[in-house]
């Protein structure tokens, strides 16, 4: 016949192996969470037409332009400062972003490319207790966008060309697009499996927007020709799906 102290020990052991196993599974100060997974981009885009800045000031009536989507790599590095206040490291691996023209440049198809690059910093306030396995959070951030690799198509070169009313091939257009800083608004969940395994999942909402400058040479002497610039804004939206691991 088993005592009433044993079953007292035994419950004692039991609630001990639930609060251990609790306390393993809990996330707190000091603790690292790491992430990888699928990244996309999906700009709402708009943009202002065309416009030449020199040697004359001279709109392309009906010129548009807009981003195409792009899909990457994602990562992320998470330092909790307690139990439900955590700091975000974000860095996709620079998607390729297409810019395609519309109106009076749709018969062009695709105007050029780029690659973004857009590292944010976010401060995360997580739901629920640290040691519950599903934890929902909100973020606020702010991220700096650069651009590399710009380079206009065949196409758009002997647009631009056009506008100043020179044959195809005689001049030489290049184009920049302005670096910035940009909030990043974050919403998303977290699972942990085990107490280093989980899963993620947010979105974030980027309002972002960059001004393409163009400069046409003489293919011939290397002599400026003309300036032109058109104004972009972007504001992605960007799903983030991660494995995490916790360390």
């Amino acid at each position: 016949m088993k005592t009433k102290n044993s079953r007292t020990t035994k419950t004692a052991l039991a609630a001990a192996l639930l609060a251990a196993g609790g306390s393993a599974m809990a996330q707190q100060a000091g603790d690292w969470v790491f992430g990888a997974g699928w990244m996309h981009f999906a700009p709402q885009d708009s943009s202002k037409p065309l416009t030449l800045t020199s040697p004359v000031n001279q709109t392309v009536p009906g010129s548009s332009a807009s981003v195409a989507d792009s899909d990457t790599l994602g990562l992320s590095a998470t330092y909790f400062l307690d139990s439900h206040w955590g700091v975000e490291g974000v860095v996709g691996v620079p998607p390729k972003f297409k810019l395609d023209g519309g109106g009076t440049l749709g018969p062009i198809g695709e105007l050029g490319s780029a690659r973004q690059w857009s590292p944010a910093l976010l401060g995360k306030y997580y739901f629920n207790e640290g040691n519950a396995a599903f934890r929902p959070y909100v973020g606020l951030g702010l991220t700096y966008v650069w651009y590399s690799d710009v380079e206009l198509t065949p196409g758009m070169q002997n647009a631009v060309g056009g506008l100043l009313r020179r044959p195809p091939g005689s001049t030489v257009t290049s184009a920049k697009l302005d670096s910035s800083w940009a909030p990043v608004f974050n919403i998303g969940a977290a699972y942990q499996f085990d107490p280093h395994w989980g899963v993620s999942f947010s979105v974030s909402y980027i309002p972002l927007k960059t001004t393409a400058k163009l400069t046409t040479t003489s293919a011939a002497t290397g002599a400026q020709l003309a300036t032109s610039e058109a104004s972009l804004k972007v504001n992605p939206i960007v799903p983030f799906v991660a494995v995490t691991y916790r360390y």
